[in-house]
């Protein structure tokens, strides 16, 4: 029925109309929604890298939230020393603090993916059982680096003044952030759709991995693209974390450990290298966990894992998996 009159991307919408007959009232079932979004756009900004890395590269990578760690205490650490101009009445210093820390987060998180990539990914390329090993331990190694710079105490994330307080719609109040994070998120996500299916850096990127031999032959080196596929990813994993870490404003070193589940959860539910897909499979967990959070608090931790498992029986391969190239 869903893929004969639009597919599964109705999904979010069936979910949000159920949620508001089961609320009941208008304001909070707004209010859930509006969050829901937000919260989605940024496990998106995570979970896509992982998702090209995974679906386009077949890199199982474990340590992807190390990336998300990094950039939450970079941006965290940049806004801490333009604390005064956050605090000022100005939105332009306001708007200059805040793009020095999404731009910190994604350039280190960038210079990550590199050395990630060369010193401890590629020596075990088409061997998923050493992925696994060695990645995991990179991310426990991150975990101890984070604290050694860092310190195990929570970090206190500041906000840009014109980002604080609501917006009043009717009976429900809006985050301004919230609203933020949902705007830069569909950005990027516009972004990385027009990269990979209207240029042909991503036809590159596609053709490659279904046949690799092939586009070598052509003169192109795939390694390089390879690469800036990982850097990409790596960098998109630490713009999610910065914009995490103000979305909590109190962040500790486990914070890529304890998104790692979620952000795993998005990727298969979205299915492999299809970026609609992780954006389709972010709304999906992130509005079913605040409304089930609001409907009955006690299962909402459970409520992603049931999600993965009922969708896994209906679709076994996700909701919109990348479509290869014939």
């Amino acid at each position: 029925m869903l893929d004969r009159f639009g597919g599964v991307f109705w999904l979010p919408v069936i979910l949000a109309i159920i949620a508001f007959v089961l609320i009941g009232a208008p304001s909070s079932w707004l209010t859930l929604t509006v969050a829901g979004l937000s919260m989605g756009l940024m496990i998106f900004l995570m979970a896509s890298g992982l998702s090209l890395v995974f679906g386009l590269m077949d890199v199982l990578n474990f340590g992807h939230s190390a990336f998300v760690s990094f950039g939450a205490f970079v941006a965290a650490s940049v806004l801490a020393y333009f604390g005064g101009w956050l605090g000022s009445d100005s939105i332009l210093l306001n708007s200059l603090a805040l793009v020095f820390a999404i731009a910190a987060a994604v350039v280190f998180g960038a210079a990550l993916g590199w050395f990630f990539e060369r010193v401890i990914v590629k020596p075990v390329y088409s061997d998923h059982l050493r992925q696994i090993l060695i990645t995991m331990g990179a991310l426990i190694v991150a975990e101890q680096l984070i604290l050694a710079t860092w310190g195990g105490s929570p970090v206190n994330v500041p906000r840009p003044h014109f980002l604080e307080g609501a917006i009043i719609v009717g009976n429900s109040s809006l985050e301004v952030y919230r609203l933020f994070a949902f705007c830069l998120g569909a950005l990027v996500y516009g972004g990385l759709f027009v990269l990979l299916n209207r240029t042909r850096m991503g036809l590159l990127i596609r053709a490659g991995v279904e046949n690799r031999e092939m586009v070598e032959a052509l003169g192109f080196k795939i390694d390089r693209l390879f690469i800036g596929v990982f850097m990409l990813g790596s960098a998109l994993a630490a713009m999610g974390g910065a914009m995490w870490a103000g979305y909590e404003t109190i962040i500790t070193p486990a914070l890529g450990a304890e998104m790692m589940v979620i952000v795993f959860i998005v990727v298969i539910i979205g299915g492999l290298g299809s970026i609609q897909g992780t954006l389709l499979g972010a709304i999906v967990v992130a509005l079913m966990q605040n409304y089930v959070g609001f409907l009955a608090p006690k299962l909402a931790l459970a409520s992603n894992m049931i999600l993965m498992m009922v969708i896994l029986l209906w679709r076994p391969y996700g909701l919109a998996p990348a479509v290869k190239i014939k």
